[in-house]
């Protein structure tokens, strides 16, 4: 079993950064992907970004130029640093973290704000 927990969303003026994390817990091993997600009220689910156990990374058209994946793999933990964020970017945050046998574990959220 895997444990994830966000932390550090929170309201923010449009142009800001945050830094968000992942922290996970448990059974790390065989994993493949960590990745953050959003979901805005009213909308589906949205890839954010991702970075596999290899270092690749992915991300939506949207964040480009503006958001960074890492990983801290000493701590077991996974970064979302968002820069120049849009009232757009607002949305409720999830973090992902899939095994290489396609098991699934989701963190709870934070909510991330960015005011006009």
């Amino acid at each position: 079993q895997v444990q994830l927990v966000e932390s550090g969303g929170g309201l923010v003026q449009a142009g800001g950064s945050l830094r968000l994390s992942c922290a996970a817990s448990g059974s790390m091993f065989n994993t493949n992907v960590m990745g953050w997600y959003r979901q805005a009220p009213g909308k589906q689910r949205e890839l954010v970004a991702t970075i596999t156990s290899g270092g690749n990374r992915n991300y939506a058209d949207s964040v480009k130029g503006r958001v960074t994946i890492s990983r801290e793999y000493a701590k077991n933990t996974a970064y979302l640093q968002m820069n120049s964020l849009k009232p757009e970017d607002t949305a409720v945050y999830y973090c992902k973290l899939r095994k290489s046998d396609c098991r699934e574990y989701w963190g709870q959220g934070t909510q991330v704000t960015v005011s006009s």
